[in-house]
């Protein structure tokens, strides 16, 4: 009988020790000395990648040239032909082709792109944007993909656009999987901080993918008090239980 009582009297310290969820531990924009402190990092225009589409638009006084060249450049971009950066680094446009613009910010392309025109159309003017500005979220705050409807959009944006966190969510260990022109990166780092605001964390570009995983402690935790409430409850009728059997 003893014995029964100490397991549960160790039982019930278990699920005490665990507790519920606590503010401290779901709360963003902290400033408490015990949490990570992130140094602030200029932001950096992203940079022109192989099979990045990228969609144009050509200005001219000429329209006859203008429809010839850039046929749709009255609709919306949604519907405007996109054209792929090739392994070589290069894309092929109308009447112009091999222009190297991997690595490029698309305001330099853009520039690379307007002067090529500008050999066969003196008064070339072009408009450049990436046609996949988007970004993917998976994991234990939603899953999807969804566009870069701004510049420098952040990630508390990227992840409101998802659903925002779950109780379950690992703050703590937040990934960004990043292509760059060094290969594919791994950002990790813990969201809750005030200092995570400009820092090299802090902003979304195209194709990011961020990882959102469960926190492993979360197996022991309950939602809410009266979650705990009822766990205890449950442990007492079981302790009952017990005793009357063994009687």
């Amino acid at each position: 009988m003893k014995n029964i009582i100490r397991i549960f009297v160790l039982f019930i310290v278990l699920i005490s020790l665990s507790s519920c969820y606590n503010y401290k531990s779901l709360q963003l924009l902290q400033e408490e000395h015990s949490s990570p402190v992130y140094n602030k990092s200029n932001y950096s225009d992203y940079r022109i990648q192989v099979n990045d589409e990228i969609i144009y638009r050509l200005i001219t006084s000429d329209e006859t040239i203008s429809k010839l060249i850039s046929p749709q450049t009255g609709g919306s971009s949604q519907n405007m032909m996109s054209y792929r950066v090739y392994k070589d680094s290069t894309i092929d446009l109308p009447f112009i082709s091999h222009i190297p613009i991997a690595g490029l910010t698309i305001s330099e392309a853009t520039k690379v792109i307007e002067n090529r025109f500008k050999e066969i159309i003196p008064d070339a003017v072009v408009k450049l944007s990436l046609s996949n500005k988007t970004f993917t979220i998976f994991g234990d705050a939603g899953s999807g993909i969804f566009p870069i409807y701004k510049e420098k959009l952040t990630i508390f944006q990227a992840l409101s656009m998802s659903g925002d966190f779950n109780e379950t969510s690992d703050r703590k260990h937040i990934r960004i999987i990043r292509d760059t022109e060094k290969g594919t990166q791994i950002l990790e780092f813990d969201i809750r901080p005030k200092s995570i605001i400009d820092s090299k964390y802090y902003y979304i570009y195209p194709n990011d993918i961020i990882y959102i995983q469960r926190d492993f402690s979360s197996f022991y935790k309950v939602n809410s008090y009266s979650a705990l409430l009822g766990v205890f409850s449950f442990s007492l009728s079981l302790l009952f239980s017990v005793l009357t059997y063994t009687k």
